[in-house]
């Protein structure tokens, strides 16, 4: 089974096959409210945990989107380019934003697990 990791910036990461998909929470989706429009990063560049990876804006707020791991982009979804309305209806299935070839998994043990995000949360 597939685990998700949490950071504290609201992203996401899930490994399958070796690439880690990215994307944002569902608390940060329904924090952002309406989302109107998606900036993603270029396939092939390279990304280091904590760059920015590209932007999510709704009708509240604009929000950057983060790195949680370091590697090469190797994949986008750029349905999300047309229809960014997809990342409040499917946050953490459908709308993953890249996938990253990490450079080093070991940086997945600085991400919360499930419960640790939801405890960080609600605190």
């Amino acid at each position: 089974m597939e685990m998700k990791y949490y950071s504290k910036e609201h992203e996401w990461v899930e490994v399958k096959d070796g690439e880690a998909y990215v994307g944002i929470s569902v608390h940060a989706a329904e924090e952002l409210g309406d989302i109107t429009f998606v900036e993603l990063p270029h396939e092939g560049d390279s990304c280091h945990a904590g760059d920015s990876l590209g932007v999510v804006e709704s009708v509240k707020a604009a929000s950057d989107v983060y790195a949680p791991v370091s590697g090469k982009i190797v994949a986008v979804n750029s349905q999300l380019e047309d229809k960014p309305e997809m990342v409040n209806a499917s946050p953490e299935e459908q709308a993953w934003f890249c996938r990253i070839a990490m450079s080093d998994a070991s940086e997945l043990d600085a991400l919360m697990d499930e419960a640790a995000y939801t405890a960080y949360l609600n605190n």
